[in-house]
């Protein structure tokens, strides 16, 4: 049985964001993830939007800790090489009735200490953004955006080149306290460790209530987006959101620009029973695009390339008005169980400013030594697509797999791809692929490179061919070969 310090159930955004602010200190940190990788659920399913806090009420946990993690994003982008833009955001108001709202915004914002904050009129909302239709409008400087997938990468996997063990495909399925340790049951065996931090995200309920009797519910929240095609790219510059919906704690279907070129639109805001439930429904598509028209009248279904979904944990439900704040505390009942509760939108945003707060709190469970050896800085390569000729030139003469284009759609070559199943985390799906470097994230969707992916996943990597995931524990590829025979030498299945 292994022992460690501290025990972080959950890989996605916040539990990244824990794990590589303690892998800064001499302490022994695990990582258990139920996923086939990190950022498997709500932490790559949302906007990508680094938020100002102009949303949040005074003085709530949401707008303290969105507010001093924007501050963060640009040393973190820096020294961990995700991408990130500060492209800004327009809340636009599309009638009289709705300036009231976007003055209450802009006073919140004040509040909160959002820097540069302006209301604009028509005239120069359409010097900004000609396309977008409107009354007036909320200009926020310093909103940006990111790729969340990456972000919650790049923290994952930072933390684990400073030595923290991340177990992927592992579900925490007991937990008994035990004198000064907790005794953690998983998939993958039993482990001990002084702190457990529960930063489960829509799940974070099941997990207290091995321990204690929860006084709080779920209530999951499904979010529906829409990925326009990169030809249609440079219909916005910035984020166009409307004047947020009160009745459900939700800021509207929006058009965000991504960084990689496209653009999304939602999410939607539908209560649901399923924690689980990430479909994507014909009727909420529908909506999507008709509210989306409000802000872009010359939306087009033919513009649309994909879908998906995300689920929201929220603590209130829709009956209550669905806007509830984080709640971030070490139990009273159980000392040493540190919950990460309602963590939703602006998560992505306040995760390291909430990281350095659950260090705060293990501090004083524990002495913390600084690590002398922390590495600060990711190692990240240039895109191939991204070099100059020249570069290009170089690097295929020092290895002719970076001239073999994998996917036409990102320009994503062979070397590319055999990196990014060399990742530190151990993470070998065609969505860790897809993550890292974009291979199968274009107009076709991967009908072009998934069978060129799944060959270097056999060649390269030995990985038998049944053994092929898609994204999640269970999601295989392929059941068997269709054309086999037997070896006349013995009875063994020969595959061709």
């Amino acid at each position: 049985m292994k022992d460690f310090h501290v025990a972080i159930i959950g890989g996605g955004v916040i539990g990244s964001a824990v794990a590589r602010e303690l892998s800064k200190y001499e302490i022994d940190v695990v990582v258990f993830e139920k996923g086939s990788d990190v950022a498997s659920a709500a932490s790559k399913a949302n906007s990508g939007v680094v938020h100002s806090g102009i949303n949040s009420p005074y003085n709530s946990l949401k707008a303290h800790f969105c507010v001093e993690g924007n501050k963060m994003f640009k040393t973190l982008a820096e020294e961990l090489s995700f991408p990130l833009k500060w492209v800004g955001k327009l809340v636009v108001a599309k009638n009289e009735e709705e300036i009231k709202e976007l003055e209450h915004l802009h006073e919140t914002g004040i509040k909160n200490g959002v820097p540069g904050l302006k209301i604009l009129d028509q005239d120069e909302i359409r010097k900004r953004e000609p396309n977008v239709s409107c009354f007036m409008a909320l200009w926020v400087p310093t909103a940006g955006i990111t790729l969340p997938y990456q972000f919650t990468i790049a923290l994952a996997e930072n933390a684990a080149e400073n030595n923290v063990r991340f177990l992927l495909e592992t579900m925490v399925v007991d937990i008994k306290k035990n004198n000064d340790f907790f005794l953690i049951k998983t998939t993958q065996g039993d482990f001990r460790s002084k702190i457990v931090v529960n930063a489960a995200g829509i799940n974070c309920r099941e997990i207290v209530s091995m321990l204690e009797k929860p006084d709080f519910n779920i209530y999951p929240c499904r979010g529906e987006y829409l990925v326009l095609d990169k030809n249609y790219g440079s219909l916005v510059r910035s984020m166009i959101y409307p004047v947020p919906v009160k009745e459900i704690g939700v800021l509207g279907v929006h058009v965000t620009p991504t960084v990689e070129g496209n653009i999304l639109l939602g999410p939607t805001a539908e209560f649901i029973e399923d924690l689980e439930d990430t479909r994507t429904t014909k009727n909420m598509m529908k909506k999507l695009l008709e509210e989306a028209k409000q802000l872009l009248p010359m939306l087009d279904e033919k513009m649309v390339i994909s879908s998906y979904s995300g689920i929201r944990c929220k603590l209130a439900s829709a009956e209550s008005g669905g806007w509830s704040d984080y709640r971030i505390e070490e139990s009273r009942i159980t000392p040493g169980f540190i919950n990460l509760l309602g963590i939703e939108s602006p998560g992505l945003t306040a995760a390291p400013a909430i990281a350095k707060n659950v260090v705060k709190i293990v501090s004083k469970k524990i002495d913390l030594q600084t690590k002398k050896d922390f590495k600060s800085k990711r190692k990240s390569e240039k895109r191939f697509s991204e070099m100059s000729s020249n570069e290009q030139a170089e690097m295929i003469k020092k290895d002719n797999r970076w001239g073999r284009i994998i996917c036409r759609c990102e320009h994503v070559t062979e070397m590319e791809v055999i990196k990014a199943l060399s990742n530190p985390l151990g993470a070998k799906t065609l969505s860790s692929v897809k993550y890292r470097c974009r291979a199968g994230m274009g107009r076709c969707q991967g009908g072009f490179c998934t069978q060129h992916i799944i060959r270097i996943m056999e060649k390269h990597f030995n990985i038998d061919i049944r053994d092929i995931k898609l994204k999640s524990p269970n999601s295989y590829l392929f059941t068997s070969r269709t054309r086999k025979k037997k070896k006349k030498e013995n009875s063994k299945e020969k595959y061709d």
